[in-house]
């Protein structure tokens, strides 16, 4: 790091000599002498304070990294605020607030209000409509306001997250001004030493760093204005949703065999058991919403059942349940045949006081499948026709997979068919031939 300071300095010094030899190189002997005199003098200076306080606000960068992440509550940014101001330190404040209200729109024109009796006001607005009302405000504020603008904020709802940030920027605001007052000296002199210049050359070449120094001066005192608007004035964003309830809440349905009340729940989701033999249906209903349900109705129109006709195993489905609270039910049943059960449950929103909330119940319907298996006896027709249909299939997959297992060796007769042709062929050549000398030699011809 030092290295890397020093290093910039000189190669500063180096480029801004080698222009005052070419200005120099043109000017008249005594005039470019004062010349180049003024404008080495002028770089060194500048370089010299530029690097110190760029090291000072690398410094001061550092140091303000724990500040600037630091999350207070409510209570504590008051105080904290006002021993900091006390002390003559240059503080920037912001503060990310979210707020859930019932009226998102007039709660944004109460904000604004409360802001704007306190000295502040608005400074952004960006707000969504359905289906979920969104409103995010900016406001300004004086700094020893900001700690009670908080508190009047989080007063016009349910607040669910505050960030509150302090960043002490004194040491930054102490560099830019000490460099501002470096770079007027140096535009002053360079605007004296191109009035004296007489030499088109060395206007030019005055001309130029002047425009680079009143550019760099400029962008110093931007910097400078946008940090001590920052610190007059600080900032709260604050984000209004709606408070609107959402009820859901989920249903379990299992099975297992036998009676006991339900004592076994949960069983499993898919049962198989003997026709006209006990079985008993479970029903778990979870409030996974962010409201207290109440008045729980459950109906199955396979199992000719309704939420009065249930055993309670575990909670009562009469009183509220809160969010993540679970109420186990159990029907008794002996299945005649497979059934495919369709349960459907409601429950009613409501507060903490049991009052009905606006919006649309909670609602679930699950499905789950009951074989009931024949123990045996006389087939019916259905079943016979469905065992045959069974047995065919069986027997269509069977050759399917034999003929899948002889596809790859299709080659094999062919190949004997046709060394059997060959061998059939040579024996009847050898047959013919041996007939041909037969009779060659009874003739006594010769071949």
């Amino acid at each position: 790091m030092h290295r890397e300071l020093r290093a910039k300095p000189l190669l500063k010094l180096f480029l801004m000599v080698l222009a005052v030899a070419a200005v120099a190189a043109a000017c008249s002997a005594t005039d470019s002498s004062d010349t180049a005199a003024a404008l080495l003098d002028d770089s060194v200076a500048e370089v010299a304070v530029t690097t110190a306080a760029d090291a000072r606000s690398q410094e001061s960068t550092s140091d303000l990294t724990g500040v600037r992440a630091d999350e207070l509550g409510a209570g504590d940014t008051a105080q904290t605020a006002l021993q900091i101001s006390s002390l003559g330190r240059d503080i920037i404040f912001t503060a990310d607030l979210t707020v859930a209200v019932n009226d998102v729109v007039g709660a944004g024109e109460d904000a604004t209000r409360i802001i704007q009796g306190m000295g502040g006001f608005l400074f952004g607005q960006r707000s969504v409509g359905s289906p979920e009302p969104r409103s995010v405000l900016t406001y300004k504020v004086q700094p020893e306001d900001f700690s009670e603008a908080l508190r009047r904020l989080g007063a016009i709802g349910e607040i669910r997250s505050q960030n509150v940030f302090a960043d002490d920027v004194t040491e930054r605001v102490v560099d830019l001004a000490s460099r501002i007052n470096t770079a007027e000296a140096s535009v002053e002199r360079l605007r004296a030493l191109l009035d004296e210049a007489t030499d088109i050359k060395a206007i030019v070449a005055v001309e130029t760093e002047l425009l680079a120094r009143e550019t760099q001066l400029e962008t110093l005192r931007g910097r400078l204005r946008t940090l001590e608007d920052q610190v007059s004035l600080a900032t709260i964003t604050l984000t209004l949703t709606e408070a609107a309830s959402r009820p859901a809440l989920s249903l379990s349905v299992t099975a297992y065999p036998a009676h006991d009340n339900g004592l076994s729940c949960p069983g499993d989701s898919h049962l198989g058991i003997e026709q006209n033999t006990e079985a008993t249906i479970c029903f778990e209903i979870t409030n996974v919403g962010d409201t207290f349900l109440t008045d729980f109705d459950l109906r199955d129109p396979v199992l000719d059942v309704s939420i009065g006709d249930l055993i309670v195993v575990f909670g009562d489905p009469v009183t509220a349940i809160e969010p993540g609270e679970s109420i186990i039910l159990a029907a008794e049943v002996v299945p005649e045949r497979n059934l495919r059960t369709q349960t459907t449950v409601t429950a009613q929103p409501v507060n903490e006081d049991g009052e009905s909330v606006p919006g649309r119940p909670a609602a679930s319907t699950v499905t789950i499948f009951i074989e009931a298996v024949d123990p045996g006896g006389i087939l019916g027709f259905g079943e016979g026709l469905e065992t045959s249909w069974e047995l065919l299939v069986g027997l269509g997959q069977v050759l399917v997979l034999v003929a899948g297992a002889l596809i790859p060796f299709l080659w094999v007769p062919l190949v004997l068919w046709l060394l059997l042709r060959m061998r059939r062929t040579r024996s009847a050549e050898k047959a013919s031939d041996a007939a041909a000398e037969k009779e060659t030699a009874g003739t006594g011809k010769p071949n």
